[in-house]
């Protein structure tokens, strides 16, 4: 079943800006990737898998600076999805696009919502938390 590529305030928000802003392109990106022709698909995934690389970065950066216990299991999500983009990235440039075009439809909204929900939320109350003893 494919998963609408869209904003939704309850399951997203965070209430950090540098979380959902980055989580509400990440969400706009896929939208367009769904909505694309053959012809721009593999430009757009390209995009989006270096969105991706730089969200996560950006991402592994605050768990350090704010030594966050998690960081070891967020990172390892986020390196197994990242390792899977770029695996598809590489299939899509030997002509693959159905095989990735499925991934993008079927699979990657399931998975950003959990990690959302699960991974991003604790981050951010952790986050939030140390703020609040600042």
């Amino acid at each position: 079943m494919t998963h609408p590529a869209t904003w939704d305030d309850a399951r997203h928000t965070l209430g950090m800006a540098e979380f959902d802003d980055t989580h509400r392109e990440f969400i706009a990106q896929v939208a367009a990737l769904n909505a694309a022709g053959p012809a721009e698909f593999p430009a757009l995934f390209q995009t989006l898998v270096a969105h991706t690389r730089e969200h996560f970065i950006a991402e592994g950066k605050l768990m350090r600076e704010s030594k966050y216990r998690g960081l070891p299991e967020h990172e390892g999500e986020h390196h197994r999805v990242l390792g899977e983009m770029q695996q598809l990235n590489r299939s899509l440039k030997r002509g693959h696009l159905p095989l990735v075009r499925a991934y993008v439809k079927e699979g990657l909204m399931d998975w950003f919502d959990t990690h959302v929900a699960m991974m991003d939320a604790a981050l951010a109350m952790h986050l939030k938390k140390q703020k609040e003893t600042v």
